[in-house]
C-alpha cells in the first residue's frame, strides 16, 4: 500500500519528459501502462491527463498512443459514471437540499443531454471527473453520456495527441491543426446524427 501511494505521488508531480521515461521504462507490459493510466485519472483526477496523452503518442506512435489513451480515458469515464449512477441514487437529493441552485445544472445537463456532455469532454482543461459524477447523479440516460463522452474524449485526445507528438517537427507540419480542426467538426454532427437516431 505504502508502495502505491508513493507511486502516485510520483506521478502527481511528474513533467512530461519524466513521465515518458517512466512509461518507457515499463515497455515490457505493452500497451498496458498506456490504457491504465488514464483510466486511473478518472478516479484520481489530480494525475496529469495531459502529460500522459502525451507521452504515450510519443512512445507508442500518434494513432496507437492515441487509442491506448482513448480506451483508458473512457474506460475511465463510464466507470465513474455507472459507479455514481449505483452507488449515489440518494445523492442528488441531499446535493440539491444543501446547494439550491444546483436543481438548475441539473436540469440543464438532463434537458440538453448530448450537447453540453459532448462539448466538456472536448474540452482538456474541463473538470471531467466532477462532470462524471454529476452526470452519474443526473438523470442523462447511460446511452447518451457513453456517446458524447466516447465523442468528445476522442476530439481531446486526438487533438492534444497531434499537437503534442514529436514536437519538434510541429512548425512544418500544420496540417495537424487543421486535422484537429476537422476531427472536432465531424465528430460534431456525427454526434448530434446518432443522438438523434438512437436517443430520442
Amino acid at each position: 500500500m505504502a508502495l502505491l501511494q508513493n507511486w502516485i505521488e510520483q506521478l502527481k508531480h511528474m513533467d512530461l519528459e519524466h513521465l515518458q521515461r517512466t512509461l518507457e521504462s515499463y515497455r515490457e507490459f505493452g500497451p498496458l501502462l498506456g490504457i491504465l493510466l488514464p483510466l486511473l485519472e478518472a478516479f484520481l483526477p489530480f494525475l496529469p491527463l495531459l502529460a500522459i496523452v502525451a507521452a504515450n503518442a510519443n512512445i507508442f506512435g500518434l494513432w496507437f498512443g492515441f487509442l491506448f489513451s482513448w480506451i483508458g480515458v473512457s474506460a475511465g469515464a463510464i466507470g465513474v459514471f455507472w459507479a455514481v449512477r449505483k452507488l449515489g441514487k440518494n445523492v442528488k437529493a441531499k446535493v440539491e437540499r444543501r446547494f439550491p441552485k444546483s436543481g438548475r445544472f441539473f436540469e440543464w445537463i438532463e434537458h440538453r443531454g448530448f450537447t453540453p456532455l459532448f462539448l466538456l469532454a472536448c474540452f482538456p482543461f474541463s473538470p471531467s471527473s466532477l462532470i462524471n459524477i454529476v452526470s452519474g447523479l443526473s438523470a442523462v440516460p447511460f446511452r447518451t453520456f457513453i456517446i458524447a463522452t466516447v465523442l468528445g474524449k476522442a476530439v481531446m485526445i486526438l487533438c492534444v495527441s497531434l499537437l503534442s507528438f514529436d514536437i519538434g517537427n510541429f512548425a512544418h507540419e500544420p496540417w495537424r491543426i487543421v486535422v484537429a480542426c476537422i476531427v472536432i467538426v465531424l465528430m460534431w454532427f456525427g454526434g448530434k446524427r446518432l443522438e438523434k437516431r438512437y436517443i430520442h
